[in-house]
């Protein structure tokens, strides 16, 4: 004889299609689970090649902003050029004037010395 232990027991036809019924149902319910995650993603697709366009017009706005800078910067390098000649012009200047000006700077202290020595002397 044949040992039947652990063996589960044979089905009939109306608990077969329960289960094959329950088994589509469930089958259903996860297509439509997966349908919504699917309609989701796309629209999150969507959103994100709109915001990579985006990005993309923001990056050639910042490429061309970048050139204009390029193009600028031989200029502020000349004026660069132009404000430290100017600098080293007035240095000169002020140079002579300080030149000038110590010898009448040293005459008016020696004045103002002998005046008030005078003033000292005559008690005024």
């Amino acid at each position: 004889m044949a040992d039947k232990v652990g063996r589960t027991p044979v089905r009939t036809g109306g608990e077969r299609i329960r289960k094959l019924a329950q088994a589509a149902l469930n089958a259903d319910v996860t297509v439509e689970q997966v349908d919504t995650i699917l309609e989701g993603l796309s629209e999150t697709l969507n959103d994100l090649n709109h915001s990579t366009a985006n990005l993309d017009a923001t990056l050639v706005r910042f490429n061309d902003t970048i050139s204009r800078i390029n193009e600028l910067a031989p200029r502020l390098h000349g004026v660069v050029d132009r404000m430290e000649g100017i600098v080293v012009r007035v240095e000169r200047i002020v140079g002579i004037g300080e030149s000038v000006i110590s010898p009448l700077t040293a005459t008016d202290q020696a004045i103002r010395g002998v005046v008030s020595r005078l003033r000292h002397s005559a008690g005024l």
